[in-house]
């Protein structure tokens, strides 16, 4: 067995049980793991100098084959359920055992990180893989240490990803062959059979999520975040596909994040050291922050090249239209460094609505607030997950089900007792369809969008007249200063079929009811 690379001296891998490895490249840099990648014949350099890689057979999240192990530290504490699955302290012994026994005689990646940008609630990571590409992918998102930092470092949470194990669930315990356990007893996550790396920055969150509630009263956050010139802090929630990572890249406002944050007593700060955007599409003029963001260190993720080229055919969906760029933040020009910022005052639920019924911008009261984070309602966008191929209507808590391990009234009440304290706006923006319903309607221009939420930061929304939506109660702006096309504020007006959007209307807002009855216990 041999060590490379910078590591703590006392760091070592057959303490965790890893004892039959090859080498352990520990923190190469990034030239080294793009080397490494191509070498093994992994992945490509395009003419962007970004790398490109497959994952493989997933190319989005699996949730249905998401775990958390149920014991003395869970089992109370967890909303147990479809989402949270309860997993056996003895099946998750023997399936590291054999993931452990897997890699004998293979080398290793192993880097340290840390998430949360408040040195107040930093969480150590180590991230141990079998493929260089993967391990260039924690060290994008997760925050970065210095060498000298390195030397001491101690992992309160271990990531063991190899995506070429396959579980046997007759033996592991598992639905399939791919997994991602988690383990809050002893603070570890198994990931295999699946080369997708959204699962490991979501396994992190997913340890978020659980700690920084239940143990530090701080809001986890599914959301992106930005300063304006002002100062001003900005939120934006939403699941992915819904505008988070494009909505936050403004040219004129500081990224602080965008995807996953913390709000504390003493403000936002940012779990990640990097972003992880989708590409389809994807267009210099439309998102010139991300489109230069693609450069050396950023891993595209299952592209093609246009023909005869190295260069990237964001247009190509033949692979997944899940197409994904991960790059360290300071990639984006007007980062803010460190990723912290104030409390916010306007705070920005984003939900792709498949329906095509509710408004482009509505203002909420925070009875309405609190009742549509609980609620949670957007449309999963093709190739987000495994399985969709088309826009499907859900319900996912928090604007973000999948990664949320307590029950969402604990991150709603943190939600409502920030946001009185702090006298923030919580506005409900639909990036989805207008004009009629997915394959009748038309996707609402981002363009548009943008203009919404400028007016909402520049507090120019608060002179101008709102009426109520008749179905779904929401404060409605009748005019909005920079806005090209005000039709759109209307959304009935733009159906040709005044009665249809009334009944689709109707149905949403049903179903909007029935959700909400597995919450109405304790919320």
């Amino acid at each position: 067995m041999e060590n490379v690379g910078f590591k703590n001296p006392n760091a070592s891998l057959p303490d965790l049980g890893i004892r039959d490895y090859t080498t352990a490249y520990w923190n190469l840099n990034r030239s080294a793991l793009v080397e490494h990648t191509i070498k093994q014949r992994a992945g490509y350099l395009t003419d962007t100098g970004a790398l490109k890689i497959h994952t493989g057979g997933f190319t989005g999240r699996t949730p249905k084959d998401r775990w958390i192990v149920k014991d003395d530290t869970t089992t109370d504490t967890v909303d147990w359920g479809n989402t949270n699955k309860p997993f056996t302290t003895a099946h998750f012994n023997v399936l590291r055992n054999d993931l452990f026994a897997y890699f004998k005689q293979k080398s290793l990646y192993v880097r340290d990180n840390y998430a949360c940008a408040d040195a107040k609630y930093r969480l150590n990571i180590r991230t141990i893989t079998e493929l260089p590409w993967s391990s260039l992918f924690a060290d994008n998102m997760f925050l970065r240490l210095k060498k000298a930092d390195l030397q001491d470092f101690t992992p309160d949470w271990t990531i063991i990803c190899a995506p070429g194990f396959h579980a046997t669930p007759s033996i592991h315990g598992t639905n399939r062959h791919n997994f991602v356990v988690m383990n809050f007893a002893q603070k570890q996550i198994l990931i295999g059979g699946t080369g997708y790396t959204g699962e490991i920055k979501k396994g992190i969150f997913s340890v978020l999520n659980f700690e920084l509630p239940l143990y530090k009263k701080v809001l986890s956050m599914h959301s992106s975040a930005n300063i304006g010139m002002n100062g001003e802090t900005a939120v934006f929630f939403g699941l992915s596909g819904t505008g988070k990572t494009t909505l936050s890249a403004d040219p004129n406002r500081r990224l602080i994040g965008d995807d996953e944050h913390g709000w504390s007593n003493e403000g936002v700060f940012n779990f990640e050291g990097g972003c992880y955007a989708k590409t389809i599409n994807l267009s210099q003029d439309k998102e010139p922050e991300i489109f230069n963001a693609i450069k050396f260190g950023a891993i595209l993720e299952n592209i093609n090249f246009l023909e005869g080229t190295r260069t990237p055919d964001f247009a190509d969906k033949s692979i997944t239209e899940n197409t994904r760029v991960s790059y360290p933040i300071e990639h984006i020009p007007n980062c803010v460094t460190p990723s912290k910022g104030g409390h916010p005052k306007h705070i920005f639920f984003l939900t792709c609505d498949a329906f095509g019924v509710l408004p482009p911008i509505s203002k909420l009261t925070r009875a309405q607030a609190e009742y549509h984070f609980i609620s949670g309602y957007t449309a999963k966008i093709p190739g987000t997950e495994d399985g969709v191929s088309e826009p499907e209507t859900t319900f996912s808590a928090c604007f973000g089900s999948p990664f949320m391990p307590l029950h969402a009234t604990h991150y709603a009440d943190l939600l409502g007792t920030l946001m009185e304290k702090h006298d923030a706006q919580i506005w409900l923006v639909n990036t989805g369809w207008v004009g009629g319903e997915y394959g009748k309607g038309l996707r609402i221009k981002l363009s548009l969008t943008r203009a919404m939420i400028t007016a909402a930061l520049s507090n120019q929304l608060e002179y101008v007249d709102y009426k109520t939506h008749e179905i779904f109660g929401l404060l409605t702006p009748t005019t909005c200063p920079g806005l090209a096309d005000e039709k759109v504020l209307d959304p009935r007006q733009l159906w040709s079929n005044k009665e249809e959007y009334d009944q689709i209307a109707q149905e949403l807002s049903l179903a909007f009811t029935k959700n909400f009855e597995k919450f109405e216990a304790k919320a």
